[in-house]
């Protein structure tokens, strides 16, 4: 089996599982954030019987989306789920004391190599870093998840990324999955589970696998998920699951391979993720808007990355910079190493954590002609705030050196 359908087996208390199979699973634990959340308590509450929580412990509720609430509507949303967590004792991240969901999980220690997660976001798949199986339900699967703490999947197939050879400088693991995406297209990995996997992950921070993971959903994916190694349980401090590794005889719908040393920095236009082209082939793009950070790329390394080029110069004076840290772990990492004061004076405003702009929701809605290059992890239409704006994503590394230019452009030409 592969380690997606060996977690899947043990979460349903089975010798295997295949592809195509319905199980009921049980979850080691369930989050939502305060827009899914309010829609999840709503049919939590209509559950005939459901008396409370299966497992207050493993329920988590993070408002990160239009927070700090931006107008009476948003604030009566997180009133709702501050007082539900409250009356069912779950954990409970209040604004100021965490961040955005997808950063706050794993630095809290929550998520586990072997865990079994879903969450009302799609972009729970972030987890799959840590050898986990995470993946972004409805949000009445959240209220039944709540209720039971089973989840009701079909396993998926496995599709195995194969990354071989050395990065070039500047190219990380927002490059990768940017140039996978282009390569798959957005429908390209549909329900399946895409397991990253080469020689060249060795090379890969914590923050870049995190990357990777939080963008599998793009190419429609069910799951992103890399094999634990040293890496990881260093970073979970040592906790080891069992099995937690792919058979040399698990069946792969589809073995892909890539050699990462030819890879630029990738940029993605409008409108889809997938329309990606190298930094090479950009051209002359004039931008209003830079965002660096959100839950795609807000780690202190993706900020100490943005930092390294921005000290000791100035954003263009056409460019609005916008530096959104992760969590406040982050932020105060940050503050302590001089890196905020370095995005100060470089003239970026740097903002508490939150998902505000790469919903178009607050902090950097942008106006009908305008461009943002953004370090965020999806960019349909409207996406960042009037449909007639053109978001791009890139790397840290890309939106640092555009917000330098005041167009797009890669980091060797502002050097």
């Amino acid at each position: 089996m592969t380690i997606t359908e060996k977690i899947l087996a043990a979460h349903c208390d089975q010798e295997e599982v295949r592809p195509g199979q319905f199980i009921n699973a049980r979850v080691d634990l369930v989050m939502a954030s305060e827009l899914s959340g309010v829609l999840a308590i709503e049919q939590f509450e209509r559950i005939k019987g459901a008396k409370g929580l299966f497992d207050p412990r493993k329920v988590v509720l993070i408002p990160d989306h239009f927070t700090p609430n931006k107008d009476i509507k948003t604030a009566m949303i997180a009133k709702k789920v501050r007082e539900f967590a409250y009356r069912h004792a779950c954990l409970y991240f209040e604004v100021g004391r965490a961040g955005i969901e997808h950063i706050v999980l794993p630095e809290k220690g929550l998520v586990m190599p072997g865990d079994l997660v879903i969450g009302g976001d799609s972009h729970t798949c972030t987890y799959g870093a840590l050898g986990a199986f995470a993946t972004g339900v409805g949000s009445t699967d959240v209220a039944a998840a709540m209720a039971l703490g089973e989840v009701w999947l079909r396993v998926p197939k496995s599709i195995k990324l194969v990354y071989h050879g050395k990065p070039k400088k500047w190219v990380g693991g927002k490059d990768l999955i940017l140039y996978t995406i282009g390569d798959l297209g957005v429908d390209g990995a549909i329900y399946k589970a895409m397991e990253f996997a080469g020689d060249a992950l060795a090379y890969l921070s914590m923050a870049d696998r995190f990357t990777m993971a939080n963008m599998a959903v793009e190419a429609g994916a069910k799951t992103g998920i890399f094999v634990p190694d040293e890496k990881t349980f260093r970073y979970v401090e040592g906790r080891r699951g069992e099995n937690l590794f792919s058979d040399e005889d698990a069946e792969y719908e589809r073995v892909i391979e890539y050699d990462v040393s030819q890879i630029e920095p990738q940029v993605a236009f409008p409108y889809l993720p997938s329309n990606v082209k190298p930094i090479s082939e950009v051209g002359e793009i004039e931008i209003d808007q830079v965002i660096i950070g959100l839950c795609t790329n807000g780690r202190i390394e993706d900020l100490r990355m943005a930092a390294s080029l921005l000290k000791g110069r100035k954003i263009h004076p056409r460019v609005r910079a916008i530096v959104i840290p992760g969590s406040q772990r982050v932020y105060l990492e940050a503050v302590r190493e001089g890196l905020i004061e370095i995005f100060i004076e470089a003239g970026c405003v740097v903002s508490t954590p939150t998902c505000g702009p790469c919903l178009g929701g607050h902090m950097g809605v942008l106006a009908a002609g305008e461009r943002c290059v953004s370090t965020a992890n999806r960019n349909f239409r409207g996406r960042g705030g009037h449909p007639d704006s053109e978001v791009y994503l890139a790397s840290p590394a890309v939106a640092a050196a555009s917000a330098i230019a005041g167009r797009i452009v890669g980091p060797d030409e502002i050097l």
